[in-house]
């Protein structure tokens, strides 16, 4: 019986595969479960349909995507924190304040998009990568400068 998978199964493949699989299988596992449904001519139909929409949306975030990179070239993000002695931060700068920083500067980022190795613990300029869309990576500068009493 040919299914068309509804979620990614480990050991037949990923979402939208057309395979073959047991009749008994199908009906008795794949089907009752929700992981595929059956491969009428109806079904393949609306998931070609189904494929188009999602291509298509990729393609704008795709767009929006490079459109915002634009904005990150030669882009610095400045923030301010108190120091101890030896220039050592009180606490320090995670990808939550990274965020706040861009948004105050007109530029709005999902913070789980902003990849730190490590929080920053001192003061200097570090490279940040943020994540726009898969393939499609900035990279900005963080300056962590000694904040003003």
């Amino acid at each position: 019986m040919k299914v068309i998978l509804r979620e990614d199964v480990d050991s037949l493949g990923k979402m939208g595969d057309i395979i073959k699989v047991a009749d008994g299988y199908a009906r008795n596992y794949l089907i009752p479960k929700g992981l595929a449904i059956e491969a009428s001519v109806k079904n393949v139909k609306v998931l070609e349909h189904e494929k188009r929409g999602v291509a298509q949306r990729a393609e704008k975030e795709r767009k929006k995507a490079k459109a915002l990179l634009e904005k990150f070239t030669d882009l610095t993000c400045t923030i301010s924190r108190r120091v101890g002695k030896q220039d050592k931060l009180f606490g320090a700068v995670t990808t939550k304040d990274i965020e706040k920083a861009l948004r105050d500067q007109g530029i709005d980022v999902d913070r789980k998009t902003i990849v730190l190795e490590e929080t920053l613990k001192s003061l200097g300029e570090f490279p940040v990568k943020i994540r726009l869309y898969p393939g499609i990576v900035a990279q900005i500068n963080v300056v962590v400068s000694r904040e003003e009493e």
